[in-house]
């Protein structure tokens, strides 16, 4: 079994430090378990017994985050429906983002250990990697699952909280017009299309969704809002009293340089 091209001796020792269970180590490096852990044993790392079963490695975070609605809980949940993914065979979650201020920013709200993935062939942008069986079975409750990409519904949010949870929407899979009056949010299921539709109808914003097909497969739904009026007036209801960091600078630069 050959191991897969660009991965070092040092970047299998990373992996391993990181709290990459051997079973989910084996698909990116491209060598069996045994052979990992010929790489361990001649480099001289202790191993820990619970990564030859699976289990991730604790680390620190905040287990009741997702537990209480939060302005900060909220941006990280719309962020998270976009850029996150639920492992489907363990008990971990990763947040993917280029810019590792946001990774961050998101690991100092959750009070989690700043724990990267190593980066590969086949992995190239930053990702937060949390272990925990609670936070995964809360948003769980909220919808979110493993392969969620499809059919993702809108969570429940409390309006109090919409802002920041499309906020955090916008700063994940959104794209905002450099010059133009255009905002859309782009996702592959229509429950989640449809819920956040209904939230800018709510705010009484110029919206639609359009469907275009991906790879002659999947549907891709575009969730927009438009027009001179409506754009500024999307960016007045999610930045409003926003004095920390969350957002993503770029996006919301271009979308309050319209307001007067």
């Amino acid at each position: 079994m050959p191991r897969n091209p660009g991965i070092t001796d040092e970047d299998i020792i990373k992996m391993y430090k990181s709290g990459i269970p051997f079973k989910e180590m084996v698909p990116i490096i491209g060598l069996s378990d045994r052979a990992i852990r010929n790489v361990m044993y001649k480099n001289g790392i202790d191993m820990n017994r619970e990564q030859f079963s699976g289990q991730p490695r604790k680390h620190k975070v905040n287990e009741n985050f997702f537990k209480t609605w939060t302005h900060e809980m909220a941006w990280v949940l719309g962020l998270f429906v976009t850029d996150g993914t639920v492992n489907s065979k363990i008990h971990s979650i990763s947040f993917t983002q280029k810019d590792e201020s946001i990774l961050r920013l998101i690991a100092e709200y959750m009070d989690a250990d700043y724990i990267l993935a190593p980066i590969t062939p086949t992995r190239l942008t930053p990702t937060l990697i949390i272990n925990s069986k609670e936070i995964k079975k809360d948003l769980e409750q909220l919808g979110i699952t493993a392969n969620k990409s499809l059919n993702i519904p809108f969570p429940d949010v409390p309006e109090e909280f919409l802002p920041s949870f499309v906020r955090g929407v916008i700063d994940g899979d959104g794209w905002v017009q450099k010059n133009g009056y255009v905002m859309n949010v782009t996702t592959g299921s229509l429950f989640f299309a449809e819920g956040l539709l209904s939230v800018f109808q709510s705010w009484n914003l110029q919206s639609e969704i359009t469907k275009d097909i991906e790879n002659g497969r999947n549907t891709i739904y575009r969730v927009k809002v438009k027009g001179k009026v409506d754009l500024p007036k999307l960016a007045k209801i999610i930045y409003n009293g926003v004095t920390d960091k969350s957002f993503i600078p770029y996006k919301k630069n271009r979308m309050i340089k319209h307001l007067k």
